[in-house]
């Protein structure tokens, strides 16, 4: 072995995390939270607030995070904010050290946190660096690393990067999803009274709601704009989907790749179509729309996750910011004939929501429950929940 190779594969004085790329390039850090190590695909999120939300949203399944915001974990964590009852990103990349959260609503750190949850997180990153490297050469497979004696085989670590195959033709929804139906009642949290436990209604129209890996605040947003929600797996057939007699279907977020989770989804999406039920659908189920009216989507170079993406309404021209987390998109110019876009990202021109001319169905890539981040699109709820109460549907 050369004496370079020897070098960069030999961890420096205190190093006891480490981040390894398919490509060879080995980062040195301190590790945090759990020990071992995980592979996955490696993107960077450029929201200031809102790591523990990140952590726990679905849509992350498979990914390793670089917060491009030096100051991670000073706010500790909560039993409140979170997406999913567990972390599904499988570890974080930040700036700083992690120091004692200074916030009152904290109740463990965030190191006990990511422990307690088996998530490895590595400090002492150039964070810069990596994300420029990012958006150079587009997301890479990595592993993530944490041993507190600094201990590593990075030849290893390497080969597994590698062979890592990517998230392109990876089904990821069905890991993540529900596996059975059951009813959510909870609208949305207010400082000092919490979530508004059994909000929903009896009488309210009914959502539901099929579960490609849904983060718990897009719930809380429908039954907060006056509906009653039942989340199904994703796996859910046309009759499981029927037999709660919805007035309306909502399709959630997810990871993995739209193509893969499609096989069985957009059959089912077909279906609703048919029978005139409307729909509303979020970044997976965005992309489960399209795929379902014959559009295509395609994996992008970086994708957009950060809570500050400007996006254009072609209705108006206004403009929204809003919180991304995607990378894979639906190709605009594949749009059929029945479909027109409804939002577009000012970033780069992507496709950023759509709306059926012949059916009751319209969806947006981007997250408008927010959960970290704006609140300007909190309207397409209302929006979405406002049909259902109409006594006819076209």
């Amino acid at each position: 072995m050369a004496e370079t190779d020897h070098a960069r594969l030999t961890p420096p004085k205190g190093a006891t995390g480490v981040l390894v790329l398919g490509d060879g390039t080995v980062i040195w850090g301190r590790g945090f939270g759990a020990e071992g190590d995980a592979v996955g695909e490696v993107c960077f999120n450029t929201a200031m607030t809102g790591y523990q939300e990140v952590m726990t949203d679905p849509s992350y399944a498979g990914q390793i995070i670089a917060f491009t915001f030096p100051h991670i974990g000073n706010v500790g964590t909560n039993p409140e904010d979170i997406e999913a009852i567990n972390p599904h990103a499988l570890g974080m990349i930040v700036r700083e050290d992690v120091t004692d959260p200074a916030n009152f609503r904290n109740t463990q750190h965030l190191d006990a946190w990511l422990k307690a949850n088996g998530r490895i997180g590595i400090s002492g990153v150039d964070t810069r660096a990596l994300t420029r490297a990012i958006r150079i050469g587009g997301a890479p497979n990595g592993v993530i690393a944490h041993n507190a004696k600094g201990e590593f085989d990075v030849a290893a670590l390497i080969d597994k990067a590698k062979s890592w195959p990517g998230l392109e033709g990876m089904d990821l929804a069905k890991d993540v999803s529900a596996t059975q139906s059951y009813q959510w009642r909870d609208g949305l949290w207010t400082l000092g009274q919490g979530y508004d436990v059994d909000a929903a209604g009896p009488d309210a129209p009914h959502v539901v709601a099929i579960d490609y890996g849904l983060k718990r605040n897009i719930l809380r947003n429908l039954v907060a704009a006056g509906a009653r929600v039942t989340v199904v797996p994703a796996t859910a057939t046309f009759d499981d989907v029927m037999a709660h007699n919805p007035d309306g279907v909502f399709l959630s977020n997810g990871p993995g790749d739209p193509a893969a989770t499609g096989e069985y989804a957009v059959p089912v999406i077909k279906k609703l179509l048919e029978v005139g039920k409307p729909l509303f659908g979020i970044c997976l189920g965005h992309q489960m729309l399209g795929l379902a009216v014959g559009a295509k989507t395609f994996k992008m170079h970086q994708g957009h996750r950060g809570a500050n993406h400007p996006v254009k309404r072609t209705d108006d021209g206004r403009v929204e910011i809003t919180s991304m987390n995607h990378g894979f998109a639906v190709d605009t110019d594949s749009l059929p004939a029945n479909a027109e876009a409804t939002h577009i990202s000012l970033f780069d021109g992507s496709l950023a929501g759509l709306r059926l001319t012949d059916k009751p169905a319209f969806s947006v890539q981007y997250h408008p429950e927010a959960s970290p981040g704006p609140q300007d699109s909190h309207y397409l709820f209302e929006q979405f929940v406002g049909q259902l109460r109409q006594p006819t549907r076209a």
